[in-house]
């Protein structure tokens, strides 16, 4: 079974080395953990949602069921940055956003959630380094 994106950041956060944690980054990677990783470190990649606390009702049921995964859902965030969609209005994307919250198990509603105000590394011993070292190929744009 595929482990949850909180499941893999736990894992690499319970890692007490740089090569450890690069070793796990790289044997559960994915697009959606990158795309994550890189919205949450990348200083151009700026959010379009009120920071903080988002006003949501979180998905109680078990894990495994009736969720939908980030693994899958990691292809709309584009419409929560800038840039990502134009047309969209504010309301509506605060609306999208609390839905796909609301799909996700808690502990990935909690990753979205950080990712948004870019606080992973509040909650997960990762950091950009190690996320740099794991996944060389990775263009950090260097714009504010």
């Amino acid at each position: 079974m595929n482990l949850l994106i909180n499941e893999v950041l736990q894992k690499v956060s319970n890692a007490k080395t740089k090569a450890e944690k690069k070793k796990l980054l790289l044997q559960y990677n994915t697009n959606a953990l990158r795309a994550l990783l890189i919205a949450n470190f990348d200083d151009s990649v700026v959010s379009e949602l009120p920071p903080g606390d988002v006003p949501y009702t979180p998905n109680d049921a078990p894990e495994g069921t009736e969720h939908s995964v980030l693994e899958k859902e990691y292809r709309k965030l584009y419409l929560f940055f800038r840039g990502g969609s134009t047309t969209l209005k504010q309301s509506r994307r605060e609306e999208l956003f609390i839905q796909m919250l609301e799909g996700l198990t808690a502990g990935e509603a909690e990753v979205l959630i950080l990712v948004k105000d870019k606080k992973l590394g509040k909650r997960w011993k990762i950091t950009k380094a190690v996320v740099s070292e794991a996944f060389p190929g990775i263009q950090w744009g260097n714009r504010s």
